[in-house]
């Protein structure tokens, strides 16, 4: 690909106002590191990133908080970047230069649509790899994005169910009929953030 990955202004306003990332539930949260740790995704290793406003900075030191908590490798990094950028190239990079098992995203949805098409446009990142909370549960954010952009990250709702990109639509699954249990730290959680 040789254009640019940014999001033109008119690209932008098609999809009207995208709403600002909300707090974080327990619920949300708890969904969130299940779909993680579930059985089978042998995953260890997580980089964290988020936009700067105070909602999805919040999320991700309760993310990583809690990660740490559970006695898991620390998080290999946090990221931030801004909802509006000149390329996002630098963020990109960062984001991606650990190679970890995993990427969890607290975002707003504008400024995550532009971060993603650079990922894809200047990195190795893998979407399917890529899990993120609620506000990014919107078939805005991949429309935005590009059909393939964000083929397979997958997310926790507010309520506790789960969301899934397939095909450039977000398809969500309500949550559990029996609540998922929170996740409560280890006596002793090593590593550091």
């Amino acid at each position: 690909m040789t254009s640019s990955p940014l999001i033109s202004p008119a690209e932008a306003a098609a999809y009207g106002d995208l709403p600002a990332p909300a707090s974080h539930s327990e619920t949300e949260l708890a969904a969130l590191l299940h779909l993680l740790t579930a059985p089978g995704t042998r995953i260890a290793t997580v980089v964290v990133g988020h936009s700067r406003d105070s909602a999805s900075r919040s999320a991700a030191a309760a993310f990583a908080e809690t990660w740490r908590g559970l006695g898991r490798p620390p998080v290999l990094a946090v990221i931030d970047w801004p909802e509006s950028a000149a390329s996002w190239l630098r963020a990109a990079r960062r984001f991606t230069a650990d190679e970890p098992d995993a990427w969890v995203v607290a975002a707003a949805p504008l400024g995550w649509a532009q971060m993603s098409r650079r990922l894809r446009h200047s990195t190795d990142w893998d979407p399917g790899r890529t899990y993120g909370f609620a506000a990014l549960g919107d078939s805005r954010v991949p429309a935005l994005a590009g059909a393939a952009t964000l083929q397979g990250m997958r997310g926790a709702t507010a309520d506790g169910g789960t969301w899934t990109v397939d095909r450039g639509w977000v398809s969500h699954s309500p949550p559990p009929l029996h609540p998922l249990p929170p996740f409560r730290p280890t006596a002793h959680p090593h590593g550091t953030l």
